[in-house]
């Protein structure tokens, strides 16, 4: 007889995805925690080494664009709820390779629906499908303003794109099959186990090692970030008290032009490996801004706030510095997932520009 509630998060072995993983795993013995991830550059076991072992969790290596494997998923576990993470999620790589966006975002979760509506059929209540989505879907902003969750929807990249379909299909077999689902988009995120082809950690390994750190255009666009954990407390909060059929936007109140973030970034890196106030800001390199670059994101969290009680805890200052001291600490992490791959992707998208 089955005695704990079955959850599948895909992606586990993500950057977010591990995070959610590990309070999942930790916060709720009493659940089995089913990670499904394919392990592609990005989705690395690694990052779950503290609990690969633990009596409620389990892995599967499964690619959700795989019909097959993703049904055999729901036959070998009674899977009652979802929490969505797995994605294409680099807004370089969709620009260079958008079929791969398109067969895992989009395929990829219409496979996870369909299979959740066979099993779910006859007996719905009490399951769920959380989608984790981007602010990337809303497009772009001017100075003013922010992203609310009645804001339209104008992707401008292959990666949004992607997502903002992702969003819908969830919306529709939510209203035409009565699946409930939940849906919330956030903001940028950093903090440890990020793959460094993302800015902060790029830039940290980059100024470690004395390279130069690329920059697009003048570096004046902006983002709102979040650190992972206070993600990771919001899909926790969303997936136990959010009300299905809600959309919920998640963000940090913390906007940031790229340049202003790296300078810090630098000022940060400077004083951790004792060198001259001063000498990584040499490192900057303005580089080709890339094609459709979204000027601006900013996320009014108000209704997660207001409804579910929740508020970042971390300051940018303290999770930067968290996030820094983790990828100083972590060298042998960092040697592992550069590969030569890595290296060819990053000759590709910065040199000569």
């Amino acid at each position: 007889m089955k005695t704990r509630k079955t959850i599948l998060i895909t992606g586990g072995a993500g950057f977010i995805g591990s995070h959610v993983v590990r309070r999942f795993v930790k916060n709720y013995p009493g659940c089995l925690i089913v990670n499904a991830d394919k392990l592609t550059y990005a989705g690395n076991l690694e990052n779950l080494s503290d609990i690969e072992s633990v009596d409620n969790y389990k892995f599967e290596k499964t690619d959700i664009v795989n019909k097959k494997a993703v049904a055999d998923l729901f036959t070998k576990y009674d899977i009652e709820a979802i929490i969505h993470l797995a994605a294409e999620s680099h807004v370089d790589r969709s620009i260079t390779s958008p079929d791969e966006f398109v067969f895992t975002n989009i395929i990829g979760t219409v496979n996870l629906l369909n299979a959740a509506l066979e099993s779910w059929k006859n007996r719905p209540e009490g399951k769920l499908f959380y989608h984790i989505s981007t602010d990337e879907v809303y497009g772009s902003l001017g100075n003013e303003g922010f992203f609310t969750e009645a804001t339209a929807y104008d992707p401008r990249s292959p990666y949004s794109a992607s997502k903002a379909s992702s969003d819908h299909m969830v919306r529709a077999y939510s209203h035409t099959y009565g699946i409930p689902a939940v849906i919330s988009n956030c903001s940028n995120n950093y903090g440890p186990n990020q793959f460094p082809e993302k800015l902060i950690p790029l830039a940290i390994n980059n100024i470690k090692n004395n390279r130069q750190v690329p920059v697009y255009g003048k570096g004046e666009n902006i983002r709102d970030w979040l650190f992972v954990e206070d993600h990771s407390a919001a899909i926790d909060l969303i997936f136990h008290r959010g009300t299905p059929g809600e959309t919920y936007n998640i963000g940090g109140n913390n906007e940031w032009k790229n340049i202003d973030l790296i300078r810090l970034l630098c000022k940060i890196m400077d004083r951790k490996l004792n060198r001259p106030s001063g000498s990584s800001e040499k490192l900057i390199k303005f580089v080709k801004d890339r094609p459709g670059h979204d000027k601006r994101y900013a996320i009014d969290s108000s209704k997660l706030q207001k409804e579910l009680g929740w508020y970042p805890v971390h300051s940018f200052e303290s999770g930067l510095e968290k996030t820094v001291d983790w990828y100083l600490s972590n060298t042998k992490w960092l040697e592992n997932v550069i590969s030569g791959e890595y290296e060819k992707y990053y000759d590709s998208m910065y040199s000569g520009r």
